[in-house]
């Protein structure tokens, strides 16, 4: 159920992220819902080895630890894309 729930979470984090740092994205919505969804799921992974905790629950810690991989993702997006 982990990774499920970090690809839910992912889109969830994927709308916050967009909402926290709006503007142009190449790509629109759809690329930073995918972007969310990667950043939460390798965020999960890290937040996991490291001990921030488990991305396995629908609690305000899962989603706040997947929205901030998102914001990185997005970050490095847009970095990657100028």
């Amino acid at each position: 159920m982990g990774v499920l729930s970090w690809i839910f979470l992912g889109f969830i984090a994927g709308a916050l992220a967009k909402f926290i740092m709006p503007g142009k994205d190449p790509g629109g919505c759809l690329i930073t819902v995918v972007i969310g969804i990667a950043g939460a799921v390798v965020m999960g992974l890290i937040g996991t080895v490291v001990g921030f905790g488990k991305i396995e629950s629908f609690d305000i810690g899962s989603i706040l630890l997947a929205t901030i991989g998102a914001l990185i993702t997005l970050i490095i997006y847009r970095i990657l894309k100028r």
